[in-house]
């Protein structure tokens, strides 16, 4: 019995152990599927998995051993056209330019409606199935179900064959949209050994059992007749050995839905991994791959693509000696040499560790992937006399990683290694200065390794506060039109994102994005200063006229004293929270806003001054108004100390940005004297 057929009986016999066996069949669709308007549990949800069901097996063929082969079947429902983008799959799979690749394989793929009471079952279009190469280790298989529409189902079946053992899927059972039945099958013989790892706050249901499988071995063997050597005969010999069964199901699993303020929602995913922890193979012994993040940086250090290509220096010192040449100060020439790296290559937005072309080839075409601008930075730096090193990083997209391994990480950036600390560096954004890494940098730890193959896990979150100052001097007439001018000045990460998302923009773009983002405002006077200086804020200048900003109720005037910058409603709003709220960095807000009240008119109420401090300093606001003369000022400021508050807080904080809200939109009163 081959292992492809064990397992279809092994998947059989557990889907009749189980009440819904009828629905996790593919070809399985009803009327009463296809004419639910809503699903039951969450009828704002576009779209829900019906079923998804994965089997992971070993096959064995002579040529290349053991391989890893994953069968997926999922049917969906889609309920509107937000969730239209379920009728399309796309899969990355591991082809590299040398070696084995991996194989995905789609066999059945529909698309099912109702047309006059009856099912119309629709096949996918070869047209409508296609593989992009994403660089030049992984390609994407994708398809576009046809005909997509509001009340459809959608079912798809793929394999994914792996020849390599390490790559065990990782199984998610929990979706942007309910899954109303989730099950996985992994059928792994004795001579492999993982650790598993279960992520998300629900437990599947499981069940083991062991089976007896068998593969049939050929080789050759000296033929002996009499004392005559024959030509050698093939054998085939029947090798049987246990293989482990186990089932995981989760049924009525809930979306997972963004919230504000999360860091990446499928570091919270319901989801199940694989670690592959040793081998031992008939005859041989124990091969341990338990690995640790030491193991896993000395590993990638020493690959051709990463510490290989850190040796090859000719093709650039012509260039870095008339660059930094007679200057002896060595900061000086990490940052020359920083800044040259920026301006000379362009990031062409892959992502990766290692390098895709190699550092002489993405030189000379001033382009390349994350590894190699950084690493050729890192290069140029040593080779300059400058102490740095690289830091391993898992962008905010790729992850936190869950344990060692090298798949781990997809980013790398340059630390120059100083007595008081670290300086980090990352040469793929223009915008970028010392210790100013794009954000999607910021992703807790990164794996720093030194030339010895020593390594050390180091903080990627910024310890300092990132400033924004907003100074406004404006009046109010009796028609309760306020006027007047606006300074804002930014800068450590509030210079860098305004810089990465504007510079260049027109004056007339700019000032849109700014009436759109506060809405009413018309704005002129537009100036931004500092936009090419990275060393300095930017500060961005401008004139205003805001027509609703004021109620006028019986000859009195009610308005908030943070004008348009008031927060109008609290970002945290779920009941519960079970994420880390992220900030991404520590920041501080200072406003200062004068406003000169007409002539004719007094004061009846002014806020309260207001001191909120969250436990620990984490989160602190401070606000205060006050009248002199006929101008009213106010003074506000928010801190946020941390970029990352534990869910344990998430109540307090809650609470603390209620507050926060209720006196940002807290009124003066204003009456005729």
């Amino acid at each position: 019995m081959n292992m492809r057929f064990y397992s279809s009986i092994c998947t059989i016999f557990f889907c009749f152990a189980f009440s819904f066996s009828q629905k996790i069949e593919l070809g399985n669709v009803t009327i009463n599927e296809l004419t639910q308007k809503q699903h039951p549990n969450d009828p704002s949800a576009p779209a829900a998995y019906l079923f998804q069901k994965g089997t992971t097996t070993f096959d064995y063929s002579e040529s290349d051993g053991f391989y890893i082969s994953t069968v997926i079947e999922s049917k969906i429902k889609i309920y509107s056209k937000d969730g239209y983008d379920f009728g399309n799959f796309e899969i990355s799979f591991y082809t590299p330019s040398s070696g084995s690749a991996e194989k995905v394989v789609i066999s059945k793929a529909y698309t099912y409606n109702e047309v006059g009471g009856k099912i119309e079952k629709i096949k996918l279009k070869s047209s409508s199935e296609f593989t992009e190469k994403i660089n030049k280790n992984w390609s994407q298989k994708k398809i576009a179900l046809s005909d997509v529409k509001e009340g459809s189902i959608v079912e798809y079946k793929v394999e994914i064959r792996s020849p390599y053992i390490t790559n065990f899927p990782v199984w998610d059972f929990q979706k942007a949209v309910p899954v109303e039945y989730s099950e996985y099958n992994t059928h792994i013989p004795e001579y492999f050994f993982y650790n598993i790892h279960q992520k998300g706050t629900l437990a599947p249901e499981v069940k083991q059992v062991t089976r007896t499988n068998a593969i049939n071995l050929s080789y050759k063997e000296n033929n002996l007749t009499g004392n005559v050597m024959q030509l050698p005969k093939t054998v085939t010999e029947k090798v049987e050995f246990k293989e482990n069964h186990t089932t995981y199901i989760l049924q009525n699993i809930p979306a997972i839905k963004n919230e504000s303020f999360v860091n990446n929602i499928n570091n919270y995913r319901v989801a199940l991994h694989h670690e592959l922890a040793g081998r031992r193979m008939p005859n041989s012994g124990y091969d341990d791959y338990a690995t640790n993040w030491e193991t896993v940086a000395r590993s990638i250090y020493e690959s051709e693509s990463f510490g290989e290509e850190l040796k090859r220096t000719s093709f650039f010192e012509s260039d870095l000696n008339s660059l930094i040449g007679g200057v002896s100060d060595v900061n000086t020439r990490a940052f020359m040499i920083f800044n040259f790296v920026k301006e000379r290559m362009n990031w062409n937005e892959r992502y990766g560790f290692v390098t895709d072309e190699g550092l002489k080839k993405a030189y000379s075409q001033k382009s390349g992937n994350t590894a190699d601008i950084n690493l050729l930075l890192l290069s140029m730096l040593r080779f300059a006399g400058v102490d740095a090193n690289p830091i391993l990083v898992s962008t905010r997209s790729n992850g936190v990683p869950l344990y060692p391994n090298r798949t781990a990480f997809n980013y790398v950036i340059v630390a120059i290694e100083i007595p008081d600390g670290l300086i980090l560096l990352d040469a793929t954004n223009k915008f970028s200065v010392p210790n100013i890494l794009p954000t999607e940098a910021l992703n807790w730890n990164g794996r720093l390794i030194r030339k010895n193959g020593s390594s050390t896990a180091v903080n990627l979150m910024p310890g300092f506060l990132s400033k924004e100052a907003t100074t406004v001097i404006a009046s109010l007439n009796e028609e309760g039109t306020i006027t007047g001018k606006v300074r804002i000045q930014e800068s450590e990460y509030n210079a860098f994102l305004y810089r990465n998302s504007s510079f260049g923009l027109s004056k007339q773009s700019s000032i849109e994005r700014l009436e759109k983002s506060h809405n009413g405002i018309e704005v002129t006077d537009f100036k931004v200063t500092n936009e090419s200086d990275l060393s300095k804020p930017i500060v961005r200048d401008f004139s205003f006229i805001h027509n609703n900003l004021v109620e006028v109720i019986s000859g009195k005037m009610y308005f908030s004293p943070m004008l348009f910058f008031a927060l109008s409603e609290n970002p945290f709003k779920m009941d519960t929270r079970e994420f880390p709220i992220d900030f991404i960095f520590p920041r501080t807000d200072k406003y200062a806003i004068s406003v000169t009240i007409p002539e004719g008119y007094k004061v009846d109420f002014l806020p309260e001054a207001s001191n909120i401090v969250l436990e620990d300093e984490m989160i602190v606001f401070k606000y205060n108004v006050k009248q002199v003369g006929n101008i009213i000022q106010l003074a506000a400021q928010i801190d946020i100390n941390q970029s990352i508050v534990a869910p344990v807080y998430y109540d307090m904080l809650k609470g603390f940005f209620k507050a926060f809200v209720e006196k940002n939109n807290e009124k003066i009163i204003l009456s005729k004297s």
